[in-house]
């Protein structure tokens, strides 16, 4: 049984585990309120941004935030195909660095590979690296934003270097980064995995299902309560439950469920069925900031994601990995805003920040809203990195490749400001790369919610497959890891005793 909750994993763990149960089932939290309306804008690349305040997006927002006194919109999708029906569409491994990072055995980013390769339909690649034949039809624009293929030229003269393939998980560099866009239209999970498994006999979806609880007894996950149509509901599983619901939704309907820190479950008359202290820790993200440029000339109206190529780069030399991605977008901000007059950007994000924070429950009751607090800059590393990252992207913005689209440096105007000044500055435009991860991590220590298997620590009968497992995030957008963690976690199910 597959809880995705309107994540981007559970309906690929179905879709792969063909024959596991005698009878699978989908609970999917959309239903006929409105999501169905963005459909359309759903499928047309371009216009994702404005999928982020309608209702394919819970709409979550953080706490006010410690470092910056703000607090930002921390996007996750609301339908089939959860975040993939509504992000980017960037499709790119993180650096083989940063999955090593998660020291966990086999996990690491050569275990992986088979999983990413699987993923994929990936022609002309090295076929050591990249996948043929996979659902997902990935390849970079064609052509690339005539202003973005401008800042690639403006890296390669600020003295980076262009990357054969920046998607592949083993280059830094610059490059156009690989899309989940087939024919002109959004590719998402739900497309390429759900889609073709919809006529299986032994599948049945439900949507408009929110789900209440997991239910446990004698150590194991027996079923899932949930309502949908206005009736309760209870569907028993003998075989395994697996929440798919996201780094915030899996980790809120475990404690919902009685499974977390006991002390917060207790605040809520939550009964605890066991204690994992890790559930809702952990929480960490890629946070942004932007240098925007307004144009000295129109831009090409965007056809595909606005964001078609990007480079990883250290902040300092002495660094052993990249831990600063710096994107081109065709558009003023992270999230171009149309309205906002004739610009473009070099975004600035963080790719390996030390700042961690907490998912909690708001309320015991089904759908309240979550309290989320990443602890974005808690960590003054993580701000220090990101002023050698504005910089960086200062020095491309004003190199003479761009000399015939740049009019002036919008904001911050980085040349006038010293490193306080810089500070500030990414205090009070911070904003989410929406990447958030790590709150039922993978791992063996008293922190850890799910083992190497997956599988909730303690109990019987109940994984968790999403980017929630993720100890240390990707060096990259993490919607390929999230496909990968589900390929696993397909073979997983069917090659393991169910339960065991």
């Amino acid at each position: 049984m597959l809880v995705p909750g309107s994540a981007q994993v559970g309906h690929r763990v179905l879709a792969l585990a063909e024959g596991l149960l005698v009878g699978q089932v989908v609970l999917e939290a959309v239903g006929g309120d409105g999501v169905e309306q963005s459909l359309e804008a759903m499928s047309t690349p371009p216009t994702w941004p404005a999928l982020l305040r309608g209702p394919a997006c819970w709409g979550d927002f953080t706490v006010e935030q410690a470092g910056t006194g703000t607090s930002v919109l921390l996007p996750r999708g609301r339908g089939l195909g959860g975040s993939s029906s509504i992000n980017a569409m960037i499709f790119a491994r993180g650096h083989r660095s940063s999955y090593d990072a998660w020291q966990v055995a086999g996990w690491s980013f050569d275990d992986l590979l088979p999983y990413f390769k699987r993923t994929e339909h990936a022609p002309g690649r090295d076929p050591a690296l990249r996948g043929v034949g996979g659902p997902l039809t990935v390849a970079p624009a064609d052509p690339v934003n005539p202003v973005l293929v401008a800042c690639l030229e403006a890296a390669l003269e600020a003295g980076h270097s262009r990357a054969s393939d920046v998607s592949g998980g083993l280059e830094e560099r610059f490059g156009p980064v690989d899309l989940n866009i087939v024919g002109g239209r959004r590719q998402s999970g739900a497309d390429a995995y759900l889609a073709p498994a919809l006529g299986r006999p032994n599948l049945r979806v439900v949507t408009g299902a929110l789900v209440h609880r997991l239910r446990i007894a004698g150590g194991r996950c027996t079923g899932v309560d949930y309502s949908a149509g206005g009736r309760r509901e209870f569907a028993v599983c003998s075989g395994e439950v697996m929440p798919a619901a996201g780094t915030i939704g899996s980790a809120q309907l475990l404690m919902r469920s009685g499974i977390g820190p006991s002390a917060h479950l207790r605040e809520h008359g939550i009964d605890v069925v066991a204690d994992l202290p890790g559930v809702g820790e952990n929480l960490h993200d890629h946070p942004v900031a932007n240098v925007v440029y307004r144009s000295a000339r129109p831009i090409p109206p965007g056809t595909h994601n606005h964001a078609e190529a990007f480079g990883l780069v250290r902040s300092d030399p002495v660094l052993d990995a990249p831990d600063l991605q710096l994107l081109f977008i065709d558009g003023p901000g992270h999230v171009p805003d149309a309205g906002a007059g004739e610009g473009y950007t070099i975004g600035v994000a963080l790719m390996r920040p030390f700042s961690r924070g907490t998912v909690r429950l708001g309320s015991p009751v089904p759908g309240a809203p979550p309290v989320l607090d990443p602890g974005y800059y808690s960590d003054d590393r993580d701000l220090a990195i990101v002023v050698r990252g504005l910089r960086m992207a200062h020095r491309i913005g004003d190199a003479r490749a761009l000399d015939s689209w740049r009019d002036q440096e919008m904001t911050p105007r980085t040349a006038t400001l010293d490193d306080d000044g810089l500070r500030a500055y990414a205090r009070a435009v911070l904003a989410s790369y929406c990447h958030p991860v790590g709150t039922c991590r993978l791992g063996d220590d008293d922190l850890a919610v799910v083992d190497r298997d997956l599988r909730v620590h303690g109990l019987r009968g109940l994984r968790v497959a999403d980017a929630s497992v993720i100890p240390a995030i990707p060096s990259a957008n993490t919607n390929a890891t999230v496909y990968a963690i589900a390929e696993r976690a397909a073979e997983l199910v069917t090659t393991l005793v169910p339960g065991a």
